[in-house]
């Protein structure tokens, strides 16, 4: 009897479990639709915080804008303003602020090319840059014209917004740059000013760049629009909260160069380009920034002691900078090295090394005295050499990937009065 009604019991549960399955079901069901529409409305209020977010930003930077010229007109987008030039079909300038928000910024690279709507004239293509033609197995052959679609405001300057990031592939942000250019030394001014914000993280910074407009600029021939190819681009950037102010004025070609070798006062700039920039500052406040620039506030590498590669035309005959050294590695030729001793240090191994211009480990030429060559020098290189400026003779070697000169004696080591 017991046994029956056990069976019983069990036979029932059995005939059960697929009801209660059921049931899970569509409570799991109900409760991912809960889920989802959650999801959507968080989504929908992240939305509406970033743009309350960017319209603040945008309030912060509409009161430095610079002086529009008679038939100009302002073109303003999410967090980025600009004034369009029609006859060169790129911008004149570009404006946005730099937010500290940038740090913690996860939004990817849209790469979303595409005129701007807000041109009334038509703005720039993808055809003035590059062509491109659909081939049988759905690839696509490019013709490009040897330019890079250079931003001037910086797609990663936007990467915690959607919005503005793909904002910022709009064509009128685009300009003709050289690869070289666009991704060596014009990318590592960008990446400087991002580091800016590490060091300053409550801090806003107002940006504007631009092309040099001149009148006689080179035109893409193949460009539908005609496109203008500039000689030169500038940036100029303001920290309202410290006070201080920095322009660069930088040849659109490659160069080896540091950041710091290009920048120059605002009035530089503005002599340059012809644009009054930050006019609604107070006039001494204004001239005051303009006219004067604390690399060291600006530039990590300045602030660390670096210094800038010696004017390569001021040494004598037979003696290069630093950034020139790399030309002669491992060649057999000596040659004079020269500049300035901004790290020295003896290794554990009892080894001198005197690092010129950068410092380790962003070294960019090193002089290397061995432990047993120390008997050759009857001064302690490291503490004589330590903050001058010196010429080494030898021939160039690659170190690890960068340049430096092995030393016999004390006579391959002399100071440069500069």
């Amino acid at each position: 009897m017991h046994k029956k009604l056990f069976l019983i019991l069990v036979f029932g549960i059995i005939s059960l479990a697929p009801v209660w399955a059921q049931q899970r079901s569509l409570q799991r069901a109900s409760l991912q639709a809960q889920l989802e529409t959650i999801r959507a409305q968080e989504a929908e209020l992240l939305s509406r915080i970033e743009k309350m977010d960017l319209a603040d930003l945008q309030d912060t930077l509409l009161p430095f804008l610079p002086k529009l010229d008679d038939g100009e007109y302002l073109i303003q987008h999410s967090l980025m303003v600009l004034v369009y030039s029609e006859p060169n079909e790129q911008a004149k300038w570009v404006g946005h602020v730099l937010s500290p928000r940038v740090i913690e910024g996860e939004v990817n690279r849209t790469n979303d090319f595409r005129p701007d709507p807000q041109v009334q004239t038509g703005s720039a293509e993808e055809a003035d840059y590059f062509l491109k033609y659909l081939q049988p197995d759905s690839t696509y052959q490019y013709d490009g014209y040897g330019y890079d679609r250079g931003h001037l405001a910086p797609s990663a300057d936007f990467r915690w917004s959607e919005i503005a990031l793909s904002e910022s592939y709009y064509y009128s942000n685009m300009s003709p740059q050289l690869p070289d250019f666009n991704r060596g030394i014009w990318a590592t001014l960008e990446n400087e000013l991002r580091g800016y914000l590490y060091r300053n993280p409550t801090h806003n910074l107002i940006v504007f760049t631009g092309p040099v407009l001149e009148p006689d600029l080179p035109i893409q021939e193949r460009s539908p629009n005609q496109l203008t190819i500039p000689r030169q681009y500038w940036k100029v950037v303001y920290d309202p909260s410290a006070g201080r102010m920095i322009g660069f004025l930088l040849p659109n070609e490659g160069s080896e160069n540091p950041v710091s070798r290009f920048v120059v006062p605002v009035d530089e700039v503005e002599r340059a380009t012809g644009i009054d920039l930050y006019p609604n500052l107070p006039d001494d406040r204004e001239t005051r920034l303009e006219a004067t620039v604390d690399k060291a506030a600006w530039l990590e590498s300045v602030a660390r002691g670096e210094v800038e590669p010696l004017d390569a035309t001021t040494l004598p005959r037979n003696h290069f900078n630093t950034i020139q050294a790399r030309r002669y590695m491992d060649q057999s030729t000596d040659v004079h090295v020269c500049g300035k001793v901004v790290g020295a240090r003896t290794s554990r191994a009892g080894n001198v090394l005197l690092n010129l211009d950068k410092k380790y480990p962003n070294q960019i030429f090193t002089v290397f005295i061995r432990k047993e060559k120390l008997i050759n020098f009857p001064y302690d290189p490291e503490e004589a050499f330590k903050g001058k400026t010196i010429c080494a003779r030898g021939r160039v070697v690659n170190l690890s990937g960068k340049p430096a000169m092995f030393i016999e004696d004390a006579n391959d080591l002399t100071s440069l009065r500069k």
